[in-house]
């Protein structure tokens, strides 16, 4: 049986209270190759964000659509909602034991979290944001990309001018801006599409 709770918002800090932290309003459509015939955002700050009423229909739609998916795989989940930043947040979590980690791989969470936005766009024909967690795997890939700033950063302190980082989503992208201004430096987005990356540089 999967279990589905609500979650009340919880308060974050805002791109305003994180001055060095760039702002990514990309089209993450694009990113990842989905098509879609609902509105893009992009870089010109055009990304109209949703209500509280759209984020709670975004997150019912979503959790129904994982919900379906683990009653299919026979994989036993307790899917909790939450919404804050203007982006709905999917959180599948199980007993150690359970057979959930199956589907807690990085890549296996990425692909699931583009088709359950797919299926929400579908329903309310609006773009979606929503960030899927899978058994604790957004922490995981967390610890991944402080370990990637610390690596980078190892190279300024040895007499680089600047490191760049892979390819990231935007979502990615802005833990990598923070976990950099928390160690003094300074992060910026270059390139295009599936190209866009991280370059870090001294303050």
């Amino acid at each position: 049986m999967t279990d589905v709770q609500q979650s009340e918002s919880v308060a974050e800090p805002t791109s305003a209270e994180v001055p060095s932290a760039e702002v990514d309003v990309d089209v993450e459509v694009a990113e990842s190759g989905a098509s879609s015939s609902a509105p893009a955002s992009s870089e010109s700050g055009d990304y109209e964000q949703p209500t509280a009423d759209q984020l709670d229909q975004e997150g019912d739609i979503a959790a129904d659509y994982i919900e379906e998916l683990l009653d299919i795989a026979d994989i036993d989940g307790d899917i909790d909602i939450d919404a804050r930043n203007g982006r709905s947040y999917i959180s599948v979590n199980a007993d150690e034991n359970a057979n959930l980690r199956l589907l807690s791989k990085p890549d296996t969470v990425t692909a699931l979290q583009e088709l359950t936005r797919l299926a929400v766009q579908n329903k309310t024909g609006s773009f979606s944001r929503l960030i899927l967690d899978i058994a604790g795997s957004r922490d995981a890939r967390q610890a991944e990309l402080a370990t990637l700033v610390e690596r980078a950063i190892a190279r300024i302190e040895e007499g680089a001018e600047q490191a760049a980082l892979p390819a990231m989503s935007s979502y990615e992208r802005k833990l990598v801006h923070d976990i950099v201004s928390e160690r003094g430096f300074v992060s910026n987005s270059q390139g295009e599409g599936r190209d866009r990356h991280t370059v870090i540089t001294k303050s």
